[in-house]
């Protein structure tokens, strides 16, 4: 009531009164004092700009960050591709130098994918696994009821696993399903009916669980296309797998896989899907991974919605062609990264090899046909992966050139390129879409040599399937090899229209990139990329998203964020805690190419006093790193004081992380060309791990080294290895454990720079 009244009051002194109006006017009441209404109009104008830098701060942080995950994400999916271009060259030109290398390297590239189907179900037999008494996981027969598959669902969200008998007789039903698919599969949706799309899931079953929590279980009321990616990565990929598999079984004409680059068993050597199952599964792991394997090969290609909308998991290139796809035997291909088999017509071309000096067993190659390049030949666009684009993108092998003005002309491109690259960045254009390494075009290259490539049918087919699951659109015109990745390629918006137009299509659904939103529109609205795993790089790096199409085809998406924790926190907190994961990860890409880093500020370094400015230490980052990033906003993460602007570089990797005590003793160059190329050496030593055990010899260590060594054109000698070998082997039984291996060359960070925000 008083506060009413003296309301009242002041509004009727204030009528009979003009002057105190005024006066009341040009203040506002503030508690008990006046304030002037154009200093609050100021606050509010400087409260509003304060807010929308700091918002801005906030999101050039968090598209660093993003450019740091994908960057470091993509040159491990191009150094596996280099990897296997090694492997396809060993393929062709390799001569063992005894029985021992021979049995290793057959051991390494034996055809065991193509075990015949009889052979292969007498091998991965369920029937004679017994399940024991004291099993209480789920239990499924056939054929699949609904019942039973969301019965999995539950058991899955308890933390139960599947029994083994049970895996492997699921994916004999589903091997025996998908044999009877198309490569690419046409559906329709009805006036009652719509279809939910979801992109990779990478192993992360709590995204599962909350897609078909907002969405529904699969039924006939609600079908699903899952696009591909379904395992590495996550921890969870099995179980993933499992569930679609059942709901695939149980409504075969709802629920459709599409075949993504990780349903490849290749791939899953690197990427953690092999590792998960012999760790859930170790006894019955390798039978339930060769039949994985079989079962990869059968995913369709592709599935067309209402004949107007492709979905696909990578994308397409400017030779993308829908019938030649049609009639591939896809199962031919369990791995799109397989070398190709030895060539009978290399064999005479084959010349004696030489002895090494110190007459030790290594591994040998028929240098009469290495190309004359420098640097390691695996640096090379892979012929196998890399389709040639006539015109449109570089050759997929290097070719010596020997005439002086093409020489010339191609150093002038390179340094034009190099000089606009670096103009781009500058601008904070720093998603590039480069070229091949190689300088010659497959036209100049085929026209000068003179030589006649034969048609390999098997080629072309292994071409058009590895576009379609490698490949990314990019915003300008055109076809180019993704050099980024290393396998597919890039095409632009005119490729998407022309392809579009050839076959009557409205819109290309694709997945393979994590996106910040979980979906993204490119090509005019064309070309829409799905990605469902949230928090893909840390715990608040992106969300997931679905999308759902009706029978008007418009897109309808749904986002989430699986992890509850982040929306407890603020703004800055969940920035700070994806970025430090960020620059974790760049910390160590550093440390392991200490030695070229060095090398690169010596340039700098003119007077050799152990110090550079930061403009040359960024340059100096880009030239070796090559990973496209902003390094000069990134600088007051990595470098704690730069007195004057001046770096004192060695001293600067000394800051970066700390070095476990197992590797002391160990030489400096070894150990950073361990870090550099450990994943090299995991997918390596789990080919090599015949019985899956995870554990090799040391004689089995010895030849893994010499083979990465000849990959990566470094010496290393006997003693290192063997020094490195009785580090790691803890309990000195004459083996080597894989996960303890990778433990043992785990980066330790150093603490935080002092004067951080805390997180």
């Amino acid at each position: 009531m008083g506060c009413g009244a003296s309301s009242g009051t002041s509004t009727d002194s204030t009528h009979k009164n003009p002057i105190k109006r005024s006066r009341n006017i040009q203040s506002i009441n503030q508690g008990s004092s006046l304030v002037p209404a154009g200093t609050a109009f100021k606050s509010a104008v400087l409260i509003q700009r304060w807010y929308r830098r700091y918002i801005a701060q906030m999101e050039v942080r968090r598209r660093c960050t993003w450019s740091i995950f994908q960057s470091i994400e993509y040159t491990g999916e191009q150094d596996q591709i280099k990897l296997y271009d090694f492997f396809n060259f060993l393929m062709d030109h390799f001569t063992p130098d005894n029985s021992k290398e021979r049995d290793f390297i057959c051991r390494m590239f034996s055809d065991e994918d193509n075990i015949k189907d009889n052979e292969l179900e007498k091998y991965c037999e369920y029937e004679t696994i017994d399940v024991s008494a004291v099993y209480t996981g789920p239990r499924i027969t056939f054929p699949l009821k609904p019942s039973h598959a969301a019965a999995l669902v539950e058991a899955f969200k308890q933390k139960q696993q599947l029994h083994a008998r049970y895996v492997l007789h699921l994916l004999h039903e589903t091997k025996k399903h998908l044999k009877q698919l198309p490569n690419i599969m046409r559906v329709s949706t009805s006036y009652n009916k719509e279809i939910t799309i979801c992109g990779d899931l990478h192993g992360r079953l709590d995204d599962l669980f909350l897609i078909f929590y907002k969405n529904g279980l699969p039924s006939p009321e609600r079908s699903y296309l899952f696009n591909g990616d379904f395992v590495d990565r996550g921890k969870q990929s099995i179980e993933v797998l499992m569930i679609l598999f059942a709901f695939l079984l149980v409504y075969p004409k709802i629920v459709h896989l599409n075949r993504g680059n990780h349903e490849d068993y290749i791939v899953n050597l690197r990427y953690g899907f092999t590792k998960e199952v012999m760790k859930k599964y170790k006894v019955h792991g390798k039978k339930i991974l060769k039949m994985l394997q079989s079962v990869f090969s059968w995913l369709p290609l592709a599935t067309i919605i209402d004949q107007k909308v492709l979905v696909t998991h990578g994308g397409i290139s400017s030779t993308t062609d829908l019938d030649l796809l049609s009639t591939i035997e896809r199962h031919k291909f369990a791995s799109t990264l397989r070398p190709r088999k030895k060539k009978e017509k290399h064999k005479s071309n084959e010349l004696p090899q030489e002895k090494c000096k110190n007459g030790e067993n290594t591994l040998s190659v028929d240098e009469s046909v290495i190309p004359q390049r420098s640097g390691s030949f695996s640096y090379s666009s892979s012929p196998s992966l890399l389709p040639m684009y006539k015109g449109k993108r570089s050759a997929s092998s290097p070719t010596t050139i020997t005439m002086v003005k093409k020489e010339i002309s191609v150093r002038v491109r390179q340094a034009v390129d190099e000089e606009l690259e670096k103009c781009r960045r500058q601008v904070g254009l720093i998603e590039t879409y480069a070229e091949s390494d190689s300088p010659v075009s497959v036209s100049d290259s085929d026209s000068e040599s003179g030589d006649i490539q034969e048609y390999d049918p098997d080629n072309e087919e292994r071409k058009q399937i590895v576009d379609i699951l490698w490949s990314d659109p990019m915003p300008q015109d055109g076809c180019k090899s993704n050099t980024i990745r290393g396998g597919g390629c890039y095409f632009g918006p005119d490729v998407t229209e022309k392809f579009l137009k050839k076959h009557g299509l409205r819109l290309l659904i694709r997945s393979h990139e994590c996106k910040q939103e979980g979906y993204e529109f490119c090509h005019n609205g064309k070309v829409l990329t799905i990605f469902s795993a949230s928090n893909y790089y840390e715990v608040g790096s992106n969300k997931g998203a679905y999308v759902k199409l009706g029978h008007d085809l418009i897109p309808h998406f749904v986002q989430y964020q699986a992890n509850k924790t982040m929306t407890t926190l603020t703004m800055r907190q969940r920035v700070s805690t994806v970025e430090e994961s960020a620059l974790r990860a760049l910390r160590e890409k550093l440390f392991a190419h200490k030695s070229d880093l060095i090398n690169a500020f010596k340039k700098y370094d003119r007077k050799q006093s152990g110090y550079i400015t930061l403009n040359d230490w960024a340059t100096a980052l880009e030239s070796v790193l090559k990973l496209g990033l902003p390094w000069r906003m990134l600088r007051p993460q990595l470098i704690r004081s730069s007195p004057e602007g001046l770096l004192k570089y060695r001293h600067w990797f000394d800051e970066l992380s700390a070095c476990q005590p197992v590797r002391e003793n160990l030489h400096s160059g070894l150990l950073e060309a361990l870090y550099r190329n450990k994943s090299d050496l995991e997918t390596i030593f789990r080919i090599i791990d015949s019985d899956s055990s995870g554990l090799i010899s040391f004689e089995e260590f010895k030849h893994t080294w010499k083979l990465l060594s000849s990959h990566l054109h470094i010496e290393v000698r006997d003693e290192e290895i063997c020094n490195m070998a009785r580090s790691i082997d803890f309990n000195k039984d004459g083996n080597i454990d894989i996960n303890e291996f990778l433990e043992a060359f785990r980066l330790v960070d150093r603490p935080h720079i002092e004067g951080k925000a805390d997180i």
